[in-house]
Formats: structure tokens, C-alpha cells, sequence
């Protein structure tokens, strides 16, 4: 049975054009024991420890409120986000998940996916995570270079992160792992090239592999910006690019999205909902959603604050601060965007089902020219790999 088929039997369960990129839940633990320089995402540090039962319970009622959004679905992945979601007990981890199964059917082959630090104390909560219903964990690496992971703001060495990756491999079938690359001026393509190699030694299936940026409202902006920070330039990122490519294509861990790789069948099945426009229900603080609902598709966000969100979802039931409808053409902008990511690529007939229009057929041609674009057999487009270096141009391109 097709999961478009399966829907039609599922009461209360809206058809609409990705119907078959799933149904996902995200959970952010919002909380780190330190902020790393080059991360903007919604991360606290706070001097005492979160009382976590209290969290649950929020947690609890924010997932009640989303499912009243989305009768019908079924989960086909879950993903512990954040922050540093391996601060988390066991437990608490255990209870968010038994709160999902209570609102949702969950899918008996559902990816539960939870972002760990590899330091020698979260390692150990493995095996307790693992008991709750984890199934998969995600490694922040993100160097095996010791003084590259000082420079990162890593409360973790190069041993601890291998000795991290062990543990996982002991207690999940499912492990991934993510290193920055063009993260100082120093990295060689050489050098690259060799901590890829000793990388995949220890990779089971998956990789994420990110050049790094400098974003904003974050200390590597700042150092950035008084000269006191320097980074590869574009030409020298490129060449560290083409390295990633070349290594992981060689090991059977290709390129399945702009900065992930993996062996076939083992991409992170929640960031293919995510990039094949599914939906998603956005649980804690600053968390993001996209559902479907009788009104259409909607953007949710909720309330950054760890305290703020818990007080509101405590008097309110939720914590929403973004509860958008999505107009056909801001849809359009967004599949492109997210498919595009992919390796497989966008369907222009599921471009046209969100917008309301065609893709211009001029426009795309001249992209395929230009060695931007290409047509795979079925139809769909997708960025070659001079078009991903470029990705934001040709998306405002193809959605002009």
C-alpha cells in the first residue's frame, strides 16, 4: 500500500501534494552546558540544571495541541533536536516519546533520531536512550583535529569523540556523526582529505559534512568582523567541496543532500521530510513546524525563551508565537528551495500543485545549458554540482 493510499483510510488525514514525504515530529531541547562561537541556533546555557519533569509536562501538552492540528497522521519520524538534547535523561526522552504515541499513530519502523555531544558523560546516558526508544543518534564531531575542536569551542577531544562513536555503534544500528570543514585557513585539501578518510574509518552510514559559515549573532561574527577570525576564501572552500565529493563518493557515501551523505537507504529519514516538503510538528522551545490543516499549509514557530515558552505553554496550551498560512506562491519558493537540496531533485508537477503555475520552461533550459540544472528520467530537475555551489541564485532563478 502506497503512503497516499494509506492516508485515504486514515480519518481526518488531508491529501495534499507531498502527502508522501511523511509525517514528522520535532522536539528542541533548547539547553547546552556552553555556547560554541559559530552556532546560531536556539541554544541556552544556564548556571542550574532545568527541572525536567516541569519540561515534560509542557512538552506533553504542546504535542496534545498538535496533534488536535493533525487527526489522521501517522509518524514516520522523530527527531530530538537542539541544543544539547543528550542532556536530557533517559526518561524524560522515554516520556516525550510515550506522550507522541498517545497523540499520533507511530509507524513500527519510525526513525527516532537524538542529537548527542560526544563527551565522555553523555555517552554514557547511550544505553538509557536507547531502553526510552532512540534509535539513532547524531554525533557532534565536528573535528578530529584537537586544536581545531579547541578553536570550536568543543568540550570534547579527538580521542573522546572516537571513544563516543564506539559506544554509539555498541548500542545503535543507526549512527551518524558531523564534521565542519573550511573551519581555519590551515585546512589543507591534504589535510581534509586525510580526516575524511579516518572519518569514514569509523562512519557506519552516514555522515554530515558542513563548510563552515559565519552567521549572525554569533562570537565568530564578531571576531570575524574585528579581523580576528580568518576563513578559507571561496576558492579554497570549493577545492575542500571537491575533496568531500571525491572521498565519500569512493567509500559508497555519496552526496544525497548539499551536506549529508550516505550509503543508499541510509539517508536520515527526517531530514527527507523536511527536504521533500513534508510535514512536521515543531515541539519546545523555538521549534519550527509545517502542517496541514483545513485552511492550508501552515508556518508555525514557537516562542524562543526556554522560560517564556514554558510559562506560556503552561497557561496557553502551546507557545506559538508564528501561526502563518502559507500563500501557493511562498509554497512553490519553499519546495524549491528544500528540494533542490536533494541529489534527486524536484518534481515541477508538485511545483506546480503548491504554486499554481508552471516553471518556466526557457528559464530551465538555459540553466540546463549553463550546467546549472539537469533533467533526470521521470522529469525531475535537480541542481548539478556547479548549480549547489550556487543554490540560492538558481532557486530566486527558477522561482522569478
Amino acid at each position: 500500500m502506497t503512503n497516499t493510499a494509506a492516508l485515504t483510510e486514515r480519518p481526518g488525514a488531508i491529501l495534499h501534494p507531498t502527502a508522501d514525504a511523511g509525517f514528522a515530529v520535532y522536539v528542541h531541547w533548547p539547553f547546552c552546558l556552553a555556547k560554541c562561537p559559530y552556532c546560531d541556533f536556539n541554544s541556552h546555557v544556564r548556571h542550574a540544571p532545568p527541572d525536567q519533569a516541569r519540561y515534560v509536562a509542557a512538552f506533553r501538552r504542546e504535542i496534545a495541541h498538535r496533534a488536535e492540528l493533525t487527526p489522521g497522521r501517522t509518524v514516520s519520524s522523530i527527531f530530538f533536536g537542539g541544543g544539547t538534547p543528550s542532556l536530557m535523561e533517559g526518561r524524560t526522552v522515554g516520556a516525550i516519546l510515550d506522550a507522541i504515541g498517545e497523540h499520533w499513530a507511530v509507524d513500527p519502523h519510525c526513525e527516532v533520531s537524538l542529537e548527542a555531544n560526544p563527551t565522555s558523560v553523555e555517552a554514557g546516558r547511550f544505553q538509557d536512550f536507547r531502553a526510552a526508544g532512540v534509535n539513532r543518534v547524531s554525533l557532534g564531531v565536528q573535528a578530529l583535529n584537537d586544536t581545531d575542536l579547541k578553536a570550536l569551542g568543543r568540550m570534547h577531544s579527538t580521542q573522546e569523540a572516537l571513544d563516543a562513536v564506539a559506544i554509539a555503534r555498541k548500542y545503535f544500528e543507526r549512527y551518524s556523526f558531523d564534521l565542519i570543514y573550511a573551519r581555519s585557513v590551515g585546512q589543507t585539501p591534504a589535510l581534509w582529505r586525510a580526516e575524511l578518510e579516518l572519518a569514514i574509518s569509523h562512519a557506519a552510514e552516514h555522515l554530515s559534512l558542513y563548510q563552515l559559515t559565519i552567521e549572525p549573532d554569533t562570537a565568530f561574527e564578531r571576531l570575524f568582523k574585528a579581523g580576528k577570525l580568518a576563513i578559507p576564501d571561496h576558492e579554497a572552500g570549493a577545492a575542500l567541496y571537491e575533496v568531500t565529493q571525491e572521498i565519500t563518493a569512493k567509500h559508497g557515501m555519496p552526496v544525497y543532500e548539499i551536506s549529508n551523505h550516505a550509503k543508499p537507504g541510509a539517508e536520515c529519514r527526517h531530514n527527507l521530510v523536511y527536504w521533500r516538503y513534508g510535514e512536521y510538528a515543531g515541539i519546545g522551545p523555538g521549534a519550527h513546524g509545517r502542517l496541514v490543516t483545513a485552511q492550508g499549509r501552515m508556518a508555525h514557530s514557537t516562542e524562543k525563551s526556554p522560560e517564556a515558552w514554558l510559562s506560556r505553554v503552561e497557561a496557553e496550551g502551546h507557545a506559538l508565537v508564528e501561526d502563518e498560512l502559507l500563500n501557493a506562491e511562498a509554497q512553490g519558493d519553499e519546495y524549491l528551495l528544500m528540494g533542490l537540496r536533494l541529489v534527486e531533485g524536484i518534481d515541477p508537477a508538485v511545483f506546480k500543485a503548491l504554486s499554481g503555475r508552471s516553471l518556466r520552461e526557457p528559464r530551465v533550459t538555459s540553466l540546463i545549458l549553463d550546467g546549472l540544472l539537469t533533467r533526470k528520467p521521470g522529469g525531475k530537475l535537480a541542481a548539478t554540482p556547479d548549480g549547489a555551489l550556487l543554490l540560492n541564485a538558481l532557486v530566486a532563478d527558477l522561482a522569478a
